[in-house]
């Protein structure tokens, strides 16, 4: 169980990593976000490539979940950027 968790942090962590490194610009979203967002993208990706019928039948790293997966973490942080209206500027500038 503990293993689990661990694992789905961990990957969680490499898919939201590689969503933002995909996207266009600057994030700016804390790590915690980051793997967070990675997570649900990883258990969505999981789940639709499912509901689509893949199955890992001869084993080994399932590379079509992995790739959902960092597409919906993509999705799931421009969502949260335009929601929480966080641009990567920088600071304000003084007029």
């Amino acid at each position: 169980m503990i293993w689990t968790i661990i694992s789905a942090i961990i990957v969680g962590a490499i898919i939201g990593a590689l969503a933002r490194l995909v996207m266009p610009g600057k994030q700016n979203i804390g790590v915690l976000m980051t793997i967070l967002l990675g997570i649900v993208g990883s258990f969505l990706g999981s789940w639709l490539t499912g509901l689509f019928g893949y199955s890992n039948e001869n084993g080994g790293w399932a590379v079509i979940p992995f790739i959902v997966g960092v597409i919906v973490a993509v999705v799931l942080i421009a969502i949260y950027v335009a929601v929480t209206g966080r641009k990567g500027t920088g600071a304000p500038t003084a007029r």
